[in-house]
């Protein structure tokens, strides 16, 4: 389906740069919560972790509505009639749902807890780093899905 219509090669590049645009900001994520985990200083912590909300990790909602809209403006090789496309679809909505009802509610609270206290306890970051893991490997299996294509 690649370079048969600009639209949909324009949707194919919004999505898999925001594919890879994720992977990078979950990374970055991680990495703060390891930070956390591992007993980082003040200065650390607030370097790492978010002043405010985390719109970089909401690049996420993207990628179902542009898959979709592949699918869905696609020819049979792209479309919902594929397992593939289908489970893509349901990895993605479900690695969103939970960065949005567990990671970024969390993030938020260790942000505000290192923020009041000038460090956020261990295990509030171990806590942190096991969420994220859980939406990296729901991104990840989303990803295998799409290169894979069962």
């Amino acid at each position: 389906m690649i370079a048969t219509s600009v639209g949909y090669d324009l949707i194919f590049l919004v999505h898999v740069m925001t594919a890879v645009a994720v992977v990078i900001v979950l990374v970055a994520m991680r990495t703060a919560a390891d930070a956390v985990a591992r007993g980082a200083d003040a200065p650390t912590q607030a370097r790492r972790l978010p002043k405010g909300r985390n719109w970089a990790a909401r690049l996420v909602h993207l990628l179902p509505v542009t898959g979709l809209v592949m699918a869905l403006t696609g020819d049979a090789s792209v479309s919902l009639d594929h397992t593939w496309v289908v489970v893509g679809i349901v990895l993605y909505v479900l690695a969103a749902a939970h960065l949005e009802a567990r990671t970024l509610p969390l993030e938020a609270e260790v942000a505000r807890e290192a923020a009041r206290e000038g460090r956020a306890p261990a295990g509030e970051g171990r806590r942190l780093r096991l969420s994220v893991d859980t939406a990296l490997a729901l991104i990840a299996l989303a990803l295998i899905t799409m290169v894979v294509q069962f």
